[in-house]
Order: C-alpha cells, then sequence, then structure tokens
C-alpha cells in the first residue's frame, strides 16, 4: 500500500475531483482535507507507524486551501481553540 500512495504522490498535479464536494466552491472539500491531514498524523503517530498515506491529504488541502485560511487554522491549533475535531 506504501508503494501505491508514493506512486500516486508522485503524479500528484493538483486537487483530483471529489464526487462529496460537486460544486465549484472547494470551501468545504479544502477544510475537509485539513481535518483529515490531522487525523490521520494523529492517527499514525498513536500506532507509531509511517505517515506517508498522509501526505496525500496536505497535498491537496496545500492545493485548495488560501495559506492565510491555514495559517490562521494552524494558530488556533497551537492555541487549543481550533473548532474542528481532530
Amino acid at each position: 500500500m506504501a508503494e501505491e500512495v508514493r506512486a500516486k504522490l508522485a503524479r500528484y498535479k493538483t486537487a483530483p475531483f471529489d464526487s462529496r464536494f460537486p460544486n465549484q466552491n472547494q470551501t468545504k472539500n479544502c477544510w475537509q482535507n485539513y481535518l483529515d491531514f490531522h487525523r490521520c498524523e494523529k492517527a499514525m503517530a498513536a500506532k507509531g507507524a509511517d505517515a506517508t498515506p498522509c501526505q496525500w491529504y496536505f497535498r491537496v488541502y496545500k492545493s485548495l486551501c488560501p495559506t492565510s485560511w491555514v495559517t490562521t487554522w494552524d494558530e488556533y491549533r497551537a492555541e487549543g481553540t481550533f473548532p474542528g475535531k481532530i
């Protein structure tokens, strides 16, 4: 599985179509991938496993989300006031 993830990451250009978010507005897609990345990292750290599969979510949210949003969310997480469930 790790090889498959690495192969997908190597071919990655931009966020692929996600049928959960069919509309032009990709705000929810950005938010969900940000949460999924941090949930994945937390779960992998708890298992002591390699977090390479989490890089998919990272690349998707980095391509969809404005930098100012990500910076703000990172600050909220550091302060412990982040509104999402991670």
